[in-house]
Formats: C-alpha cells, structure tokens, sequence
C-alpha cells in the first residue's frame, strides 16, 4: 500500500515552527515584512496572493499588498522595486507571475535585490544554488526536499530522475537532488525512451506540465513519485502530470493533486521570509 504523502499536514508543520520563530523575533523588536506586488487581475494569481496574505496572518508576517492596474508601465514597477529594496522595514519581495506581455518579466527579476528575493528566482539566487553556497531557493524544489526528508524518505545514493527542465522547478530541482547525493539524470520534451529512463527512477520527479501524463510504465516498482504539475482533467477535476489512480499501486509513496507538493510552495516562501529577518 502506497504512503500518501501529505503536503497540507507537512506545510501546517512548517508554518507552525514558523509562528514560533516569528512570535520569538517580534519579542526582540524584530518585525518580518513581505511585499506582493500584482499588476492586473489574473484570476490565478488573484488566489494565489490572497493564499500567500493567509499563510502571513497565520505565521505573523507582515502583509504588504500592491495590487497595480493592468496598464502600469516596466518603468512604473521598477521604481517600485527599488523603493522596497532600499526599505529597511521590508525582508521579502514578491512581483507575482505572469506580469502583462508590456513588461519584460526577466527584468523585473533581476531587479529584486538577491537578499530580498523570496521567490528565489534572482540569477544570483540560482548561481548560489548551483556552486553550493548559501541563498534562496526555489519554493517549489525546496518544499520537495522538505516532503522528502519529513517523510523519512532516503535521497542520498538514490536514482533520481525530474521530468521537466523550467527554471522556476526543473532545474532548481535537479541541483537540489545533486546536494543531497543523489544521482540525477533531467528529462525533457526532447527526451528519447522518456519511459525507459523513468522507470530507473527510485525517486521520480514530474514537473513537465502535461495533465496525467506519467503512466504505469514510466514508473518502477516501489519508486516514491513526486507529482508538481496541477491542471484539471475533462472532468474539471484537479489532477497533476502523473496519472494517480494507473500508478498507484504500483509505488512506495506518492504525493496527491491537490493536497501535495501545492501547499508546500507557501510554507517555503514563508520560511524564506522568515530566513532573510534572521539573517539580517
């Protein structure tokens, strides 16, 4: 029987150790500060940012919206970024994706001082990540890791296959593997034999966006599959890029959609708010 591996129990766990941290921090005079900054009215990411305000109420980090018009320029944003970098009140700075086609998103990012860059998505952020030096990392990745290690999964000397090669979870994800000793091999679209490659995996990563694409023969058996993808089904019903109900049975532990790898992205953007008011 498959363990189920639960995000929402993981990241409650998460945020809780969080509440103490903040709570103790505000004892020393120490407020924890996040800025959102959304420009338009993507229905996404309108959820999302309520869901980060949320998870701040809960912990006890200071909430800071802009909520821009779909109309406001690069120029106009920028200047936003810079005022929150040089703020001394302010630890993390998030500009929610995607951002209106008028503006250069690469930009935007690179405009995020790399020790206010929560999202972990800063060039600097990446290139720390990659030589093994301290920085923010990705949230997604680093809720995998979390999942893994509370669930007392091993990684190191483990084959370790990630499905999908995006900045924001593919690579991030290999790299973090790479740390934790296992042996990594990155898939993609590209891919030959994507399923011979797969089923090697002990440990196997699907973040490559395509509703339940992974199936019984992608999967070895007794492997742990870690499903990031979210869409909904013909039935309007949420499902992630791995077919759950083919490949259940067939593994020692899978994460569900929803309820898996989702809620954890939060709890690791509130952890690394939490960090950059530590580290200061």
């Amino acid at each position: 029987m498959a363990t189920i591996i639960d995000g929402k129990e993981i990241s409650k766990q998460i945020k809780d150790e969080l509440r103490e941290k903040v709570s103790n921090l505000k004892q020393k005079g120490i407020e924890v500060t996040l800025c959102v900054i959304q420009v338009g009215d993507d229905p996404a990411s309108t959820i999302y940012v309520r869901n980060k305000q949320k998870a701040c109420e809960y912990i006890g980090i200071k909430s800071q919206s802009y909520k821009l018009p779909e109309s406001t320029t690069e120029a106009e944003l920028l200047e936003i970024v810079e005022e929150l970098n040089q703020s001394e009140n302010v630890n993390g700075i998030l500009v929610q994706m995607p951002l209106p086609k008028h503006i250069n998103e690469d930009k935007i990012i690179e405009a995020i001082s790399p020790d206010k860059d929560v999202d972990g998505f800063h060039p600097q952020s990446v290139g720390r990540l990659s030589i093994g030096q301290r920085g923010f990392i990705s949230c997604t990745p680093a809720g995998v890791i979390e999942l893994l290690k509370r669930y007392n999964i091993p990684i190191e000397g483990k084959e370790c296959v990630v499905i999908g090669r995006s900045n924001i979870v593919g690579k991030p994800m290999a790299m973090l593997m790479l740390r934790e000793n296992a042996t990594v091999t990155v898939c993609h679209s590209r891919t030959k034999d994507l399923a011979k490659i797969s089923s090697r995996a002990d440990i196997l990563i699907v973040a490559i966006g395509k509703a339940e694409f992974v199936t019984r023969e992608f999967v070895k058996e007794g492997a742990v599959v870690i499903d990031v993808g979210i869409h909904r089904n013909e039935n309007n019903k949420l499902c992630g890029d791995v077919d759950f109900d083919n490949v259940v049975d067939k593994v020692s532990a899978i994460t569900p959609v929803p309820g898996g790898v989702g809620p954890m992205t939060i709890a690791m953007l509130m952890y690394n708010c939490v960090e950059s008011a530590m580290s200061k």
